[in-house]
């Protein structure tokens, strides 16, 4: 931050921020609230090899309280032991310090730091599996996956299913910590550490309990979508992850409601925990802003924790991730309704690599400072992405991400709503202007019944690929769509953006190439169709190529509802963006938007560079006596650079200058100020619409706009 020598200045700015600090000060959480649920955590995970369990722990606050940090997360069990078990089927660190994990705790709730401990029970020591083989995987081929003298454990077998409750319950019985962690919960199919596949769990007790639950099914040994077994294989896993979540719930809130549960799962959990961590090129810039927006707006009666993983990969744990992107991550986290969250090997002192430090304090000091203003957040987005899941994968990932570049580049505010919680967010739904299926091939017939009431009602529906083909009522009945083929390859094929009454943006253009899935579907019982496919002509020397003639079919079509539109592009619209990006394909998109929805960009219009990654937001202020409040303080800007990404490398940002915005507003200001420079911004108001310009922009800043 830069100093500000004025005084008649700092006079100002004082005014500008006693209030917010002051009730920060002057009042506390209420004592019988959740302590998580103020949404304040600035968390440092110690992730402890069994070596370090010897660390100096006065060194530890020490290095806590310099990155101002109100969380520590820090192993205890599972595993192995970090303090003195009496449990015979808990392996005991043999590094392990008898008054570590006390000491740890009461040091830091002696100022103030909470102390999340952390649980990891995927595996347990070669000793318990020698006393209890049945407890262990056991591959379709009788493997065994290992990690060293570790042994991948089954979930129904009685380890987890009892041994791991009385674990927890012993640490919480022994010492006051504040949550708990969970640590990769769920059926292990390959060693993650090492890549290798191995097949689904064989184990005695998982075929019973399967067998049990299914009416006397055999368990599945080949992971088969298509197959019916496989299918209510799938169901069980989740009905067993949610019975076992659901025990260990009743246990830990048994003996206080004050103990926060947190792991990656949603059911019978107080903090829904994510990862940010390096997964294949291109890097993938708005990992955290992706996994907080889909938590925050798919999970509303939860608050999110998303980890900034600082290693590179599971065989580089001592080499952080760049700078620049750990930057990234922690600011992206807190414009989108996170708090902070750092994933570290081990404590501080004589770390492999310390070059994220500075960054770190850095961005926890300036949550600390502007507390106030973070983590409590009313959407303003018109527009819904519907994402593959909590943690996609594959084409369907790529899709999706495609599909938000898109929009962060042409600065379109929009939420991410998880496929299989749509039919929980029926009122939410039905509020948006536009909603984006990108790849989304299923939905449940709940769901199917809120997308259908919200068209209805006047929510315009976009589809892209392979959406709704296994719901081929519902793709008829919303987009007047029927697959011919939807897997046709479109490598050499071309679209014809030919209707520029809706294709603006292609005033020197007539045809587009094509690559990856160009699904070829019955449009006969949509109202118009568009996007003509050209054929792949002749390939060849120059002299030869042409023949590129229209083929009968088209990539898109629309279908008109009484107060809705609705338009479905069956091909790979994402995908292609975010692997080539050529503006072209994104340029598809956002003309269909403007066709359906003419306004959505009159909510921000901004000359921002496309890499200036923009998160607008209605804020209430963060503090106890607002902790019922319904009604929004004011508009809360994110900026947060990111030109100093470049598809492979993180590089230091480059300053943007004279930034202009204009901003649909329904009150005057009283003040707008910059958390970067600490000055007040100059304003226009007009008619609805607040115009400022931010003069410069380094990594970050937040604009705020006070009622």
């Amino acid at each position: 931050m830069k100093k500000i020598s004025a005084i008649p200045l700092l006079l100002i700015l004082l005014c500008f921020f006693t209030s917010a600090i002051q009730s920060q000060k002057n009042t506390e959480w209420p004592k019988d609230m959740p302590w998580w649920k103020a949404n304040n955590l600035r968390l440092i995970q110690t992730n402890l090899p069994a070596y370090e369990a010897e660390l100096n722990v006065d060194s530890l606050i020490t290095d806590l309280q310099s990155f101002s940090a109100n969380v520590l997360l820090i192993n205890a069990g599972g595993i192995m032991a970090f303090y003195p078990t009496k449990l015979d089927f808990q392996y005991t660190n043999p590094y392990m310090q008898k008054n570590m994990l006390q000491d740890v705790i009461t040091k830091c709730h002696a100022i103030d730091i909470k102390v999340i401990v952390r649980f990891d029970f995927s595996r347990a020591h070669e000793s318990i599996f020698k006393e209890h083989p049945d407890w262990f995987y056991i591959s379709p081929k009788g493997e065994r996956i290992i990690n060293d003298d570790m042994y991948v454990i089954s979930i129904n077998a009685p380890y987890l299913q009892e041994k791991s409750i009385k674990i927890v319950e012993e640490v919480i019985d022994t010492y006051p910590i504040d949550g708990l962690f969970i640590n990769m919960p769920g059926y292990a199919t390959k060693n993650n550490y090492e890549g290798t596949y191995h097949g689904i769990d064989q184990n005695e007790y998982d075929k019973k309990r399967f067998s049990d639950y299914s009416g006397g099914l055999t368990l599945p040994t080949e992971e088969n979508t298509d197959d019916s077994v496989f299918q209510k294989y799938l169901e069980f896993k989740d009905f067993t992850g949610i019975d076992w979540r659901k025990r260990m719930h009743a246990m830990v809130k048994s003996k206080s409601d004050q103990i926060a549960i947190c792991t990656y799962r949603d059911k019978y959990v107080d903090i829904i925990r994510h990862e940010s961590h390096p997964e294949g090129l291109p890097y993938w810039p708005y990992s955290a802003s992706d996994n907080v927006n889909n938590v925050v707006n798919s999970y509303p009666n939860h608050i999110t924790s998303n980890a900034s993983i600082q290693q590179i990969s599971f065989q580089s744990r001592y080499n952080a991730v760049e700078p620049e992107e750990v930057a990234i991550r922690l600011y992206e986290n807190i414009a989108n309704g996170s708090g902070l969250d750092i994933s570290t090997m081990g404590d501080f002192r004589d770390y492999e690599d310390e070059r994220n430090y500075e960054i770190i304090r850095e961005v926890y000091a300036h949550h600390k400072k502007y507390e106030p203003y973070y983590g409590n957040y009313l959407s303003v987005s018109e527009i819904a992405v519907i994402s593959p899941g909590y943690w996609p994968g594959g084409e369907p990932m790529q899709e999706y991400r495609g599909i938000q570049l898109m929009l962060n580049e042409a600065h379109i505010s929009y939420d991410i709503i998880e496929d299989t919680q749509i039919e929980h967010l029926k009122e939410k739904i039905k509020n948006y202007k536009v909603i984006i299926l990108p790849e989304i091939t299923k939905l449940s017939n709940e769901a199917l019944k809120v997308i259908t009431e919200a068209v209805a009602q006047g929510t315009n529906l976009i589809a892209t690929n392979k959406s709704l083909t296994q719901n081929e009522d519902a793709l008829l009945n919303l987009f007047g769509a029927k697959a011919l083929n939807s897997n046709n390859d479109g490598s050499g094929n071309y679209l014809t953006p030919a209707d520029k009454s809706l294709f603006k943006s292609f005033t020197k253009q007539s045809m587009l190439f094509w690559k990856f899935n160009l699904g070829l579907y019955d449009f006969s019982a949509a109202d118009k169709t568009y996007l003509s496919i050209l054929s792949k002509g002749r390939p060849g020397p120059p002299e030869k190529i042409g023949g590129h003639d229209f083929t009968g079919n088209n990539a898109m079509a629309v279908k008109n509802h009484p107060n809705s539109k609705t338009a479905i592009l069956p091909i790979n619209l994402g995908k292609i963006y975010y692997l080539h990006g050529y503006e072209q394909h994104k340029n598809i998109l956002l003309d269909i938007i403007d066709y359906l929805h003419p306004n959505v960009s009159n909510l921000l219009e901004t000359n921002a560079h496309p890499r200036v990654e923009t998160i607008l937001q209605q804020y209430i202020l963060n503090t106890p006596e607002n902790r019922n409040k319904k009604v929004a303080d004011g508009m809360l800007l994110h900026l947060v650079n990111i030109t100093g990404y470049s598809g492979n490398t993180y590089f230091e940002p480059l300053p943007v200058s004279n930034i202009d915005f204009k901003l649909k507003c329904d009150f005057k200001p009283t003040r707008i100020f910059s958390m970067a420079s600490e000055k007040p911004i100059s304003y226009d108001y007009t008619d609805g619409y607040l115009s400022f310009s931010v003069k410069e922009l380094n990594q970050y800043d937040g604009i705020v706009i006070e009622k």
